[in-house]
């Protein structure tokens, strides 16, 4: 039996009926069609569905809809401005952090968080921010430069 929610995406307020067992992967893609945020394992072990909840990177395939309610919920979709891309994904694009992209919106949320509480990060700790997020198509060097660059450019440093 399907249940009234509201959830709040990107800004915006949307009233839907989801069964209790929906993840907020589900909703966000089939309901909502906020398709930016992929689903690659289902398992929480990849990164790809990972979206920002209150402000914390959080997988979208292991939160259920429900969970989200009264949270303001971020998606990749969410980080364009007035037809603008935001400094972190123009850094992923300028430095070549992107492959076949199925990871990189994942990789883009949870580097918004990390950078949201550490604006100077060290390569390390760049690196270890970004371990639950996989990549089947590169070696992580262009991904890390390109957090390293944008984390310079919002900073000014």
């Amino acid at each position: 039996m399907k249940k009234q929610i509201r959830l709040a995406v990107n800004g915006f307020e949307y009233d839907l009926l989801v069964k209790p067992h929906w993840t907020l992967l589900q909703v966000l893609r089939d309901e909502i069609g906020h398709t930016g945020t992929k689903e690659g394992c289902g398992k929480g072990e990849c990164g790809a569905c990972t979206v920002i909840i209150d402000g914390e990177a959080v997988l979208a395939c292991l939160t259920l809809a429900f969970q989200a309610q009264g949270k303001s919920i971020l998606t990749i979709e969410g980080l364009v401005r007035e037809g603008r891309l935001d400094s972190l994904q123009e850094a992923f694009v300028k430095h070549g952090a992107i492959q076949c992209g199925y990871c990189t919106p994942g990789m883009i949320m949870t580097s918004k968080a990390f950078l949201s509480k550490k604006p100077h990060p060290t390569e390390a700790e760049i690196k270890k921010a970004l371990s639950g997020n996989l990549c089947r198509c590169t070696g992580y060097v262009k991904i890390i430069e390109a957090v390293r660059k944008a984390s310079m450019t919002e900073t000014g440093k």
